[in-house]
């Protein structure tokens, strides 16, 4: 399905729409795409899915992976996700992950950023290096 700059930009002016404060309300969103669906305007199946896309990026862009190799303590998960969220704005979802295959340090993941100073990825790329 080929989405057109028409569709792109009334997904686009959607989406807009739903923005409370720089955040997607999304309550406001499922009404917009309700009042779409029922006036069935021309290339509104294509707008939807480009739509859907720019939901999913959102959702990628306020969302915090965060692995550590040993389980993090209280205080230390609540510095890091303040730090995080003055970083990268108030309403990001943040998730600790247990995962001992990274040897020792942290792996962050927000969105398409990545920040790994897990061991795993330093032997990694000291095995590529030779």
């Amino acid at each position: 399905m080929k989405i057109t700059r028409q569709a792109r930009r009334e997904a686009t002016e959607l989406y807009r729409a739903c923005l409370v404060k720089g955040v997607l309300e999304e309550g406001r969103a499922q009404r917009l795409i309700r009042q779409l669906i029922a006036t069935k305007p021309r290339g509104c199946l294509v707008t939807l899915v480009y739509f859907r896309r720019l939901v999913k990026l959102d959702r990628a862009r306020h969302t915090a992976k965060i692995e550590s190799a040993v389980l993090l303590s209280a205080d230390l998960q609540t510095n890091l996700q303040a730090e995080l969220e003055q970083a990268y704005g108030p309403a990001l979802n943040t998730r600790f992950l247990h995962n001992p295959a990274l040897i020792g340090g942290m792996r962050i993941q927000v969105g398409s950023d990545v920040y790994d100073g897990s061991v795993r990825f330093r032997l990694a790329a000291l095995e590529q290096s030779f």
